[in-house]
């Protein structure tokens, strides 16, 4: 069994895998590389430049493309900032040109045609198409379980209309204490559409010391306000930590206690394996522009479990889950009969509103054919790996600083390599973000920073190497020492 494979089997057991003393060598970094059977899909991806960082205007380059030999300004940069925005998948460019050569030939014809040698669907398909091609990402047992529309906060709107139904006795959402602020905006103005008091009909699991949600705590408030809570909605991810909660443990809890369960897997989708099916999650939501690299504000997508999706026509009449309802969530076989009766199309796109922009599913559909060419259990084998060398990396810098000198920095996300995805949240010392926050950029590193004093570091199984790992350590470190 070759390093990579056995530190696979080491963290997939919830264990920390031991690494070199040399693990800290470029040497080393390159060996788990050549390990790696997943590196060929980094060529698949654009990846900024240093140079192209740098750029104030259009000059038709493509970054990774060099024009005048190589230079410093043509080395890629570090890009561990997939949690926030993916890079650029190359097929993004040929799908997006067959898009418009489509368009620009056959015109409305696009809605029912496609050329034989083109990667998209017919327009009037291309929503169903990236639905099926998402379906095992997020685990769901079969396409109809899944539909691709809107923006994520807009398809959390859409699906607590659905879904969260208060009434005078259960009217409580419970919520983390730190939700990303668009599901808080989302989650108060849904009470307050009910005519409810968010004070009294919000309910925040506070955090241990350590800003982690243990699942003993969650399950607790879940019996707290079992009498009169209506929904359990949560991230699957917590977005400033990186703590992965327990999804199926605390669905069933919950559930068990008459509550309706969503999830936003925000950070989820695309970055670590799910099962939302089995799990027999209620619904849920995510955007594809992360850990999905469909672009910025990309097409979002949403889990509809089975068995509220159906539609019953024994009465002659359809019966269905009430829903905000719209054009194209109604059923193909009668969308252009232009009916008053809305018969939604059975599953979750009967959930869909309106015509789907063409141009979004595109770069949606060219982000998912990379997908296709691998397995979530494979990037997550391999992300489980990349994460835990930068975490080992990053806990021998400290250990190289002097006792009596407060840390430079603690790793806020859990260690636990099974309630982590790829993200590691470092803590600075109070005063450092702003020079380190400089000095990485300076030196073509790409990372999120949100203040006071978090860096975000998340270095993706697609397109990221153990190489870069190791040279970001070299940077960072150089960073906190001043």
């Amino acid at each position: 069994m070759s390093d990579f494979a056995s530190k696979v089997k080491v963290l997939r057991d919830g264990q920390k895998p031991e690494f070199p003393s040399n693990a800290n060598t470029l040497e080393y970094a390159q060996s788990l590389d050549a390990q790696d059977e997943l590196r060929h899909f980094r060529d698949e991806f654009v990846i900024p430049t240093r140079g192209s960082l740098k750029k104030k205007a259009l000059d038709g380059t493509i970054p990774g493309v060099p024009t005048n030999g190589t230079t410093d300004a043509d080395t890629p940069c570090i890009y561990f900032i997939g949690n926030s925005l993916g890079a650029q998948p190359k097929a993004v460019r040929q799908y997006l040109e067959a898009q418009l050569e489509t368009w620009a030939s056959i015109g409305v014809n696009g809605h029912f045609s496609s050329f034989s040698n083109s990667p998209l669907a017919p327009w009037q398909d291309m929503a169903a198409d990236c639905a099926a091609k998402s379906a095992t990402i997020v685990g769901a047992a079969d396409p109809s379980e899944v539909v691709m529309m809107n923006t994520l906060t807009v398809n959390l709107h859409f699906m607590m209309a659905s879904f969260y139904r208060p009434t005078e006795k259960r009217h409580k959402i419970i919520l983390e204490w730190r939700p990303f602020p668009s599901d808080w905006y989302a989650f108060q103005s849904q009470t307050e559409w009910h005519g409810l008091d968010p004070e009294k009909s919000m309910v925040e699991i506070q955090p241990d010391e350590n800003l982690y949600l243990s699942t003993e705590k969650i399950l607790k408030t879940i019996d707290e306000h079992a009498e009169d809570a209506a929904l359990l909605l949560l991230p699957g991810i917590q977005y400033y930590t990186g703590q992965l909660f327990d999804i199926p443990r605390i669905t069933k809890y919950a559930q068990e206690r008459g509550l309706v369960v969503g999830w936003d897997l925000a950070h989820c989708a695309g970055n670590v394996e799910l099962q939302l099916h089995d799990w027999n999650v209620d619904f849920a939501v995510w955007c594809t522009y992360k850990y999905l690299n469909a672009g910025p504000g990309a097409m979002a997508g949403a889990f509809v479990h089975e068995r509220h999706g159906k539609v019953d026509m024994s009465a002659g009449k359809p019966v269905f889950k009430p829903r905000l309802s719209g054009w194209y969530g109604a059923d193909k076989s009668v969308r252009f009969n232009m009916d008053k009766e809305f018969q939604p199309t059975p599953g979750a796109q009967g959930f869909q509103i309106s015509n789907p922009s063409a141009i979004d599913l595109t770069s949606l559909a060219a982000a998912l054919s990379v997908f296709n060419k691998t397995s979530m259990k494979d990037l997550r084998s391999k992300a489980l790996v990349l994460t835990a060398y930068t975490e080992h990396l990053l806990d021998e810098i400290v250990r190289r600083q002097p006792e009596a000198e407060e840390p430079a920095f603690n790793i806020i996300t859990p260690r636990d390599p099974l309630q982590r995805g790829t993200q590691l949240s470092l803590l600075l010392r109070d005063g450092l973000m702003d020079k380190v926050a400089a000095a990485l950029e300076e030196n073509g590193v790409v990372c999120d920073k949100r203040k006071p004093n978090v860096i975000r570091v998340a270095p993706v199984p697609m397109y990221c190497r153990f190489e870069d790992v190791c040279k970001f350590m070299e940077i960072f470190e150089a960073a906190i020492r001043g």
